[in-house]
């Protein structure tokens, strides 16, 4: 069962390999009535997202351990977690083999072959090359989850910690961006007891919506601007284990609230993320999520392996 002990060990253990990224507020007259709105700047992370944080603490975990060969690692990922899990594998001076779909993003495949890892692209579906990974992995080298592993969801998690000490514990609730709920379930076990975790997903691939109304992890089809990073087709047992247990809720929001709030950060910041980096702020943008006289709110700015390409006007 994650609980925060794992969370402050995997802080632990990581502190030195990856940054204290920043926080900072969003304008008051944005969001009448709330105390504070904080964004926590974790774009700003090794790698480009939170998924370092995970990656080194899997792999760190597993050289304290003796689990961790010349063999090196294995990865099924979207882009943004082997990117990390690359890396961390270089970081400890290991090879690196990352699957990952056909879909993902020039940007991220680009960066994965520069930090010298091995990329395999097939198949359209993160649920693809999980499998292809996983059997790639029998060979010996260690394998590493995107988001149901403890190690993964614990380092993920230290984010968190790392919040609640920034807002000296004045934050009430936490805004995250939800696919297969890593970084929910390490956020969520990480301030049990002491703030809410909120989790946000596109309407168009609702992991955490679908768990919760089934009361357990279910498939879910995959589709919208934020497949790429948002991508599972299924919530983690760890993040349907920790969502109930601590009471984390879900939000749906549209495809154009997604972009919108993409769009406002790059035109009043000059901040580019990913979409599904925007998907957490477009709840509070678009009103899904409605805020409490004086609530002091954080919302996690997760990633930005992304390009100005495609950053239209909504």
């Amino acid at each position: 069962m994650l609980t925060a002990s794992e969370v402050v060990s995997a802080r632990d253990r990581i502190d030195g390999h990856v940054r204290s990224t920043p926080v900072a507020e969003f304008d008051a007259a944005r969001f009448p009535g709330a105390g504070k709105v904080w964004m926590k700047l974790e774009f700003l992370q090794h790698t480009g997202s939170f998924k370092a944080r995970g990656a080194f603490n899997r792999i760190l975990k597993a050289k304290e351990d003796g689990d961790l060969s010349d063999l090196g690692v294995v990865a099924a990922s979207g882009g943004n977690f082997g990117v990390a899990v690359a890396y961390a594998a270089a970081a400890n001076g290991v090879p690196a083999l990352i699957y990952v779909p056909e879909t993902s993003p020039g940007v991220k495949v680009d960066r994965l072959r520069r930090l010298g890892a091995e990329v395999v692209q097939f198949g359209s579906k993160y649920a693809d090359v999980l499998q292809a990974a996983r059997k790639a992995a029998e060979g010996g080298a260690l394998f590493c989850h995107a988001y149901d592993q403890e190690e993964v969801c614990a380092g993920a998690g230290t984010l968190g910690l790392e919040l609640l000490e920034q807002t000296a514990g004045a934050v009430d609730t936490v805004l995250v961006s939800v696919g297969g709920g890593g970084l929910m379930a390490g956020v969520a076990a990480a301030l049990e007891g002491q703030a809410r975790v909120v989790g946000i997903e596109p309407s168009s691939i609702p992991t955490l919506n679908a768990a919760l109304a089934a009361k357990e992890p279910v498939d879910v089809d995959v589709s919208g601007v934020a497949a790429d990073s948002l991508g599972a087709s299924r919530l983690g047992e760890i993040a349907f284990e920790v969502a109930t247990r601590t009471g984390v809720t879900s939000l749906l929001v549209a495809d154009s609230d997604v972009v919108a709030a993409r769009f406002f950060l790059w035109d009043e910041y000059r901040i580019i993320v990913e979409h599904g980096t925007a998907t957490a702020l477009a709840a509070l943008l678009a009103n899904a999520y409605r805020v409490a006289d004086g609530e002091r709110i954080a919302v996690v700015l997760c990633g930005a392996n992304t390009t100005l390409n495609d950053l239209g006007s909504p």
